[in-house]
């Protein structure tokens, strides 16, 4: 049998199925355990409560490689029950995720230049370098609408001088996940 290339089309939806899948894993079993956590709502409301924290932890994580999904934070905040609060938060989440894509972009370039981050360059973002090649701007949409991780999308853009404006537009897909993925951490749970 021949190993056929991966064309982009087939590349995104299978992205965005393991994406898909991901965030279906996480919302099962929000449900499952949710009358679990009732005894730690109390908690969970403090937690909840302390935005700035809350908020602080998100941007370290969206610059450091996406290490925590967004959906935690948005079940968190979905615990309360107020969907205004939740509007709102979910917003403040989508421009801190856009705006930590446009400070990767620019890391990457500095990154890809300078000498003293020459062997995190070559290890991490480098390696990425033939997928940007091959699939273009579909990368940065799939890092970000799917589990790959957006940040290092965003850098790998940024390293190899991707043009700043396709990918201020492609990044705007980072919206799109997190109103579509908002509304369903909002809605689902109330289904069961």
């Amino acid at each position: 049998m021949q190993n056929q290339e991966e064309t982009p089309s087939s590349f995104f939806l299978k992205n965005l199925l393991r994406g898909l899948a991901w965030f279906a894993v996480i919302i099962t079993a929000y449900i499952l355990v949710q009358s679990e956590l009732e005894v730690y709502e109390e908690q969970i409301n403090k937690v909840g409560g302390n935005l700035p924290l809350l908020l602080s932890i998100f941007t370290v994580s969206e610059i450091v490689f996406g290490i925590l999904p967004p959906e935690i934070f948005m079940l968190i905040w979905q615990t309360k029950g107020v969907v205004s609060e939740y509007v709102t938060n979910l917003t403040i989440l989508i421009v801190i995720s856009y705006g930590a894509g446009v400070a990767g972009y620019f890391l990457g370039r500095y990154f890809s230049r300078a000498r003293a981050f020459k062997g995190i360059y070559d290890k991490y973002l480098r390696p990425l370098e033939g997928s940007l090649k091959k699939y273009g701007g579909l990368l940065v949409v799939v890092g970000a609408v799917t589990p790959v991780p957006y940040s290092a999308t965003c850098m790998l853009a940024g390293s190899v001088n991707f043009p700043l404006k396709t990918f201020l537009l492609l990044c705007i897909t980072r919206v799109i996940r997190f109103a579509v993925y908002g509304w369903m951490v909002w809605t689902f749970p109330s289904w069961f």
